[in-house]
């Protein structure tokens, strides 16, 4: 294991591959969940006493938010509509589209580039959207900054087709555009620039390596020709979910630059814990796909517009991200062995937030079913995305804010702007 590019080792790849699942990342969650509950490991703790309460407070929050509890999707579409205003649709009236499927390639260009520049802005950052005359703030403030972006066309080489994403532009995107699209300042500082420029720049140079996946049927290379590759593999049209992850953890594993690499094979989003003991080359690794699996979230919808049936939502897991986080700790049901830690910034590789996340992914599937239990529903009419949604990560948010007046987690995480 290196964390620089290997020569291909066709065996080791095979047993690498194995970690770029959904069911990598919940196995290996739970792995450390169960040793957690035999208090062997040496960060956290487990309190499952707290569990219906934190179900409770989750359950109330989906009520109060969602009377009908017909509760949409967690995924990026939401950020783009804070402020009870309809951005997508506004673009989407913008111009005339020749089918869904050409509306489906460009929200699945517009989709990713967002979820890839989507990580801690920090405190301090704001956006401020000229059309509404509003400032927004972190997540949500990204968001509105990507759009107004894609918009532009700064994200297509094409003058005459703006709505896009495409390989050559990606690739070509600088800090200063990126800085300028971001309204960055002295004043107004974004953590982790560099590394959305990476991400950006290396995924367009990734769509250019990947034709397989990601040519679209006039040609052209962009995340939104994702479509063409689903329709060509599903032709009937039923795609499980977990599938349309383990396809982008596949094809943009080499956006990642400096991590784990085995086999030949870039494993993104994944860190060593120690205790995670087995007998093969994957011993120490906890996959986490946060990225990857945010992306997947907020492809389902695009790729149902454009007449693809996504199956098995359930087959994704619940987000490591600092919210979801946040809350397994500001409610109790994790409880770390040295509070003097609350205090200090960690390195994202550190053991103590690999171990913090891996808990939270494995909390997350057991707060669903309470809260589901409490809400009359069930994992068919109110999936883990809706969970999510409803849900645990503005539950992280607001008791965040109970507690503390600036909304910030409970831990601090040193943020390269391409993880949490």
């Amino acid at each position: 294991m290196t964390e620089t590019p290997a020569p291909a080792d066709p065996q080791l790849a095979k047993i690498a591959r194995r970690m770029l699942t959904a069911g990598a990342v919940r196995e290996r969650a739970n792995r450390l969940f169960d040793l957690a509950l035999m208090d062997r490991l040496d960060h956290f703790t487990v309190d499952l006493t707290r569990l219906d309460d934190t179900a409770r407070y989750v359950a109330e929050l989906t009520r109060s938010e969602h009377p009908t509890l017909e509760v949409p999707p967690h995924a990026r579409w939401r950020a783009f509509a804070v402020g009870e205003c309809d951005r997508w649709g506004s673009l989407l009236g913008a111009r005339e589209w020749v089918d869904e499927r050409e509306l489906g390639r460009a929200a699945i260009d517009l989709a990713t580039v967002s979820v890839l520049t989507d990580a801690g802005a920090g405190p301090r950052w704001a956006y401020a959207e000229a059309v509404t005359g509003e400032t927004y703030s972190r997540s949500e403030g990204l968001a509105v900054a990507s759009l107004a972006m894609f918009a532009s066309g700064i994200f297509s080489s094409e003058p005459f087709d703006p709505l896009r994403a495409d390989a050559r532009a990606l690739a070509g995107l600088t800090a200063e555009e990126l800085a300028d699209g971001f309204q960055i300042s002295a004043s107004n500082p974004l953590i982790g620039l560099e590394g959305r420029l990476g991400l950006v720049n290396r995924l367009g140079q990734v769509l250019a390596l990947r034709p397989d996946v990601f040519s679209c049927d006039d040609g052209s290379l962009r995340p939104g020709g994702l479509l063409d590759h689903l329709f060509r593999l599903f032709p009937e049209g039923r795609v499980p979910a977990a599938t349309v992850l383990e396809i982008l953890l596949d094809a943009l594993g080499g956006i990642f630059a400096g991590r784990y690499v085995l086999g030949g094979v870039p494993l993104g989003d994944t860190w060593i814990h120690r205790r995670l003991e087995t007998d093969d080359a994957t011993a120490g690794l906890m996959p986490l796909h946060r990225p990857a699996q945010w992306l997947a979230y907020s492809l389902l919808e695009p790729l149902t517009w454009a007449g693809l049936e996504i199956t098995d939502l359930d087959g994704l897991t619940g987000l490591s991200d600092y919210r979801n986080g946040g809350l397994m700790i500001d409610s109790g049901l994790l409880v770390l062995r040295d509070r003097s830690q609350l205090g200090l910034v960690h390195p994202i590789d550190g053991e103590l937030v690999v171990e913090w996340r891996a808990l939270t992914v494995a909390l997350i599937d057991r707060l669903a079913g309470v809260v589901r239990q409490q809400l009359g529903r069930n994992a068919w009419n109110f999936p883990l995305t809706c969970v999510l949604e409803g849900g645990t990560w503005h539950a992280g948010r607001r008791l965040a804010r109970e507690i503390r007046p600036d909304g910030s987690p409970p831990l601090m995480v040193e943020s390269d702007g391409t993880v949490m």
